[in-house]
């Protein structure tokens, strides 16, 4: 992050605007909003400013090094640049937090786009790179918080206290508030009836009992990599669950999403190197649902395609652990579509086949014969570390060696690279392929050429 995004209280707490403008007017503004006890000193005030004598401090004259005595903060949106600079400097050597605007390069903060739905309080931010940018969100922002949300908020506020009394568990605190916030409580605050919905949330809460029973583990599939192409109640348990464990194919940018307070688990899955053996993480995910906690078990893709999630759940099942399943886009679809390659195409293919390219015992031992024989699309997960042994027993077993050939790293992802070769020089030409990487052999692949759409950065020279 370019910032540390805070809420400030300032109020009855003294700070400076330097400027008389309309902008200087708007910063003003909010500064009230917010409680600030406000100064505001120019040569010159627009109409808008002299309006507010008696309300607010005003100081019509250049601005002076003691302008910045007892203050808080200091906004500077003067039009004078070397005005706007000094004031910058002589704030930063007091350590004041000063945002001049328009200019992020003096600024030690800034202000953001703000949707009020005070005591919810909602700010975007481009780290002064896009103002319009930053305007457009919040135009979105503000069509979906309802101004109703401030009162759920002050509704939710006035029994804080005793839901704490009630509930020590802060895990078990945090479900009530998930279900609370989300059922019919939330829905009779939001529609106006502040009154039915604190009567509600006390009948609920006069129910609370002790925790018990355990947990519950979801299994879900993390697609390919980009972000955008998870469903929505992967999003949704994502931000809910008391512990992820993931494996190495998930993006960075999918972890980003897991709720902060969360615990997160590496379980570090690669060729032959376990961080976490199978067995362990099927141990891992029992132990942690009998201790009454949300589990997440996070996997790059589908986790029912290559991704053993059938051993796990089946652990699961035999020990009595609630589960459930939420699909994700597998590699195969999401990589291919972002390469341009269909999987299947009626000039091409009428068929396609799947198969990893390493087995339990760390083989490629796989029917070769049978997978010439069908033809097709031979899509092969997992095979970049034995992809010069998958190509030659292609073409030993009669795949025409000129069979068009595509590997994927990375794919859906900014960091995707796409090598387009033959069969028998894919894996010379593939060779400086690194992370997660997909196989794709057939007839399919001419297409990419004339069907590739993404391309997140310069083609690589090889492809």
């Amino acid at each position: 992050m370019d910032y540390l995004p805070i809420f400030l209280d300032v109020r009855a707490r003294p700070c400076l605007v330097v400027g008389g403008g309309s902008v200087a007017a708007r910063k003003l503004a909010l500064l009230r909003r917010a409680g600030a006890s406000a100064v505001v000193v120019a040569p010159t005030l627009v109409d808008e400013l002299q309006a507010l004598a008696g309300e607010v401090e005003l100081r019509q004259r250049p601005f002076m090094d003691s302008d910045l005595d007892g203050m808080t903060l200091v906004i500077a949106a003067t039009d004078d640049a070397a005005v706007n600079a000094q004031v910058a400097a002589l704030a930063k050597v007091r350590g004041l937090p000063v945002n001049v605007v328009d200019t992020p390069t003096l600024c030690s903060f800034i202000m953001p786009a703000v949707v009020d739905r005070s005591p919810v309080i909602a700010a975007v931010s481009s780290s002064g790179r896009a103002p319009v940018l930053t305007r457009l969100l919040r135009a979105r922002l503000e069509t979906l918080i309802p101004t109703a949300y401030g009162r759920l908020a002050e509704l939710v506020g006035g029994v804080r206290g005793r839901v704490r009394e009630r509930i020590s568990d802060p895990i078990a605190r945090r479900r009530f508030w998930e279900d609370t916030l989300q059922g019919p409580v939330a829905e009779l605050a939001l529609s106006g009836q502040q009154e039915r919905a604190q009567q509600l949330l006390q009948r609920l809460l006069e129910r609370v009992g002790p925790s018990t029973g355990v947990g519950e583990v979801y299994l879900v599939g993390a697609g390919p990599g980009d972000p955008d192409l998870l469903t929505f109640r992967a999003l949704r348990l994502l931000q809910q669950a008391d512990v992820v464990i993931y494996d190495r194919l998930v993006a960075p940018e999918i972890l980003d999403l897991v709720r902060r307070e969360a615990q997160r688990i590496d379980a570090g899955k690669r060729a032959s190197q376990h961080t976490l053996p199978q067995e362990d993480i099927n141990a891992l995910l029992v132990r942690l649902a009998r201790e009454g906690k949300r589990v997440l078990r996070l996997k790059g893709g589908d986790p029912f395609m290559f991704g053993r999630g059938g051993e796990e759940i089946a652990t699961l099942a035999a020990q009595g652990i609630p589960f459930q399943v939420v699909p994700g886009v597998t590699a195969a679809s999401g990589c291919a579509a972002y390469a341009g390659i269909p999987l299947t195409h009626r000039d091409h293919a009428q068929l396609c086949v799947f198969v990893t390219g390493h087995l339990k015992d760390g083989s490629v031992d796989l029917p070769w014969p049978q997978l010439v024989a069908l033809g097709g699309t031979l899509v092969v997960y997992m095979g970049l570390g034995a992809l010069t042994a998958i190509c030659d027993a292609l073409i030993a077993h009669g795949r025409d060696a000129t069979t068009p050939a595509a590997a994927i790293a990375q794919g859906t992802t900014l960091r995707q690279r796409v090598v387009i070769a033959t069969l028998a020089d894919l894996a010379h030409r593939a060779q400086d392929l690194d992370g997660p990487a997909l196989i794709i052999v057939g007839g399919v692949v001419g297409l990419h050429e004339a069907l590739a759409w993404f391309a997140p950065q310069t083609p690589d020279a090889s492809a």
